[in-house]
Order: C-alpha cells, then structure tokens, then sequence
C-alpha cells in the first residue's frame, strides 16, 4: 500500500476503502478521486463529480441527511477540501452520523499542475475539522490507519473525517461516465429505484 515516496498509494487505499462495500453510497470530489473510485469498480451508487470544486462534502452532507438508514462516504482532495471549508462547520452543526469524509491529500493541485496547496505549508485540514465540531478527525500516514477506517466508514455513530497523505505521483486515467445527467439519473435510482425517474 505504500509507493516508493514511502507516503500511501491512493489506488490501493481507496480499493481498500471500497472493498466488500455492500449498499454504501459514494460521492467523489473531480479530479483524481473520481477516477480513483471508478478504478475500484464503477457502480450506479457511486457518484463522480466532474466539476463543482469544494461541493464535495456537502453534497454527501444534503444526502446524508436525506437518506438517513444509508451510509455516505465522500472521498475528496486536499484542494477541493480546502475550497469548500465552509462545509465542515455545517456537517458539525447537523453531525449527520452516517457521514463519512476521506481526504486524499497529496499537498499538490494535482488537475492543474501540480501547483503546492496549504496543506504542503502546514495546514491541518483534520485540526479544522475537529476546530469545526468533528469530533472524529484524524490524520492517517502508515497502512495500518485503513482497516479502522473502513471500520469507522461502516459503523461511526457520528460524522468522520480522515486526511490520508497520499502520494503525489500521477497515475493512469480511469475515467467515470462523462455525462452529469446519466450519473444522477443512475444514482438517483440506486438509491430511490425506478420510480425515482417520475419524481420531482
């Protein structure tokens, strides 16, 4: 699980996170984590964002709240955590318990360059969190930090947040559907069944 920086490798984490995942419902922040969750396996109750930056967290918070016998897990970057900040003060306030947060966190903007985000510099996306009303926020380094994750992603009886350091290194594209509407649609019915296609 580790690549040879000696920082996690995102694909095996995130395969380890999706594993035996039963009728656990995914969201994924654009970039790296949708293509992240699609080499997993792609299934209609995942949901890939291709744009939206920083919506992530509180998508999976409006569906957590909505489908409150469901478990939500988000898997998200380090710079589209950092642009929806605003989100963790709101999932604190609601503390939703079926709400799961994974932030791959490689300190670089890794769709637009490779530019350095904040985290690079220090800051601590799990202290904010926990500084927001999370109480369940951690820092995740090493491989043994997964398998009480994943546990937690099942089982949590309030939201979770986990910064994973990954490494930076780009990996092959593994890309989701591209059309936004086929995604919801097929989401949507995941979650709802057919009859979701003639609601409002």
């Amino acid at each position: 699980m580790l690549a040879p920086s000696g920082k996690l490798d995102r694909r095996a984490v995130v395969n380890a996170l999706l594993a035996d995942r039963g009728d656990l419902l995914v969201i994924a922040g654009l970039g790296a984590p949708a293509w992240d969750i699609t080499a997993a396996g792609d299934c209609p109750t995942n949901m890939p964002l291709w744009g939206g930056m920083g919506g992530a967290a509180v998508m999976g918070l409006g569906l957590a709240l909505a489908q409150p016998t469901r478990r939500v897990l988000v898997i998200t970057g380090d710079g589209e955590a950092l642009m929806g900040l605003g989100a963790l003060a709101t999932i604190a306030t609601k503390q939703p318990p079926n709400l799961s947060i994974v932030v791959l966190d490689n300190e670089h903007y890794g769709e637009t360059g490779g530019q350095e985000t904040a985290t690079k510099h220090g800051v601590d996306l799990a202290a904010i969190a926990r500084g927001a009303g999370i109480a369940n926020a951690s820092t995740i380094t090493t491989p043994d930090g997964i398998a009480p994750l994943r546990e937690a992603i099942h089982t949590a009886t309030g939201p979770t947040l986990a910064v994973i350091k990954i490494d930076a290194a780009n990996l092959p594209l593994k890309l989701p559907p591209r059309e936004g509407a086929y995604l919801a649609a097929r989401f949507r019915e995941a979650i709802l069944g057919p009859a979701a296609h003639h609601q409002l």
